[in-house]
Parts: C-alpha cells; sequence; structure tokens
C-alpha cells in the first residue's frame, strides 16, 4: 500500500504540468470511487477540503507577496500556516484510508486566483479578504456536515477538529472586511432623512 500510494504520488508530481487543475478533483474523486476505504460522501468530502486548503494556501501566499494592510499580511501568514498544517492532517488521514487527494487547486480556485492577481493595492487588500469571507462560510459548512454526518471516525473527528479554527477564520476575515471596506458612510447618511 505504501508503495502504491508513493507510486501515485511521483506520478502525480510528473504529470502535474501535463494535468489541468480543473481534473485534480475529478481525478481523485475518480480514484476515490473504486479504491477508497471509506464512502464516497466521505472521501468527497476529503477531497474538496484537501482543495479548499491547498486554495487557502496559495491565496495567503498572494496575499503575503501583495497586499498593503499588514492586517491582512498577517491574517494571510496564518491562513498559510493553519490550512498548511490542517493539510498535512488530512493527508495523513487520506494515506490511512487510502483516499485520493488532488495535488493542485482546482481550476474554480485557479480562477480566483488569477482574477485577484491582477488586482493591487487597497483594491486586493480588499478583494482577498472579501473571497476569504465567502470562502470561509462555504468551507465552515461543510465542516459542519462532517463533523455531524461523517461515517468515517478519522474524518469525522478531523471536521470537528478543524472547525473551530476555521470559524476563528471567518470571524476574523469578517472582521478585516470591515476593517477594510471603504465606504464613505457619510454619503449614505447625508441621503436618509
Amino acid at each position: 500500500m505504501i508503495v502504491l500510494i508513493s507510486s501515485m504520488a511521483m506520478l502525480a508530481c510528473n504529470n502535474a504540468n501535463q494535468r489541468t487543475a480543473s481534473d485534480s478533483v475529478d481525478q481523485a474523486q475518480d480514484v476515490n470511487d473504486t479504491t477508497a476505504m471509506t464512502n464516497n460522501s466521505d472521501a468527497d468530502f476529503a477531497v474538496k477540503a484537501a482543495d479548499a486548503g491547498l486554495a487557502e494556501v496559495e491565496l495567503g501566499k498572494l496575499a503575503l507577496e501583495k497586499a498593503t494592510d499588514q492586517r491582512i499580511k498577517d491574517f494571510a501568514q496564518k491562513m498559510v500556516n493553519d490550512h498548511q498544517k490542517a493539510n498535512d492532517e488530512l493527508m495523513t488521514i487520506a494515506s490511512k484510508h487510502n483516499i485520493t487527494l488532488p495535488p493542485v487547486i482546482s481550476e474554480e480556485h485557479v480562477e480566483k486566483q488569477r482574477k485577484l492577481r491582477e488586482k493591487s493595492g487597497a483594491e486586493f487588500d480588499r478583494e482577498y479578504i472579501d473571497l476569504m469571507v465567502k470562502d470561509h462560510d462555504k468551507v465552515v459548512s461543510m465542516f459542519e456536515d462532517a463533523s455531524s454526518d461523517a461515517q468515517n471516525a478519522d474524518l469525522k473527528a478531523f471536521a470537528s477538529k478543524t472547525l473551530p479554527t476555521l470559524k476563528h477564520h471567518q470571524e476574523e476575515a469578517r472582521a478585516l472586511r470591515d476593517a477594510v471596506d471603504t465606504t464613505d458612510t457619510t454619503t449614505t447618511q447625508r441621503i436618509m432623512p
């Protein structure tokens, strides 16, 4: 089994340049349909959680390069650290249960990263933190479902253990979004009677 996993990892690394991001999640799910030692719903959760975690790390690294607000950079560093740690833990669980995880982010996340890369300055900061709020809203919901519904005990425990950190990220992202929002509230006040 270790040889099989090692071979798959080497093959994934060797073929990374030939593979598109859009099929990395699909390929992982296809492999899991026949080889995962858990039900399809749990394997799909693991694949989606891995994709989301990889995306948070990649987007965090981009924000470390491009963000202008130090609070955004600090948040981005937390995203890289926390999601890399969770990704490593998920990889260990996936290996134990023969679940194949995507080696690269999905096309959906590649597109988000591409659009974000085009932004700069305060516009980048606002777009990044808005994206973090939206992504964490989705991920928190996914982890809440898995923490109560997963059949695989290891994945259920992982979801339950990771959920408080994700909720904290979600709250922090919302607070940062409100802090960097440059909407002129005086205009709204003048219009109102």
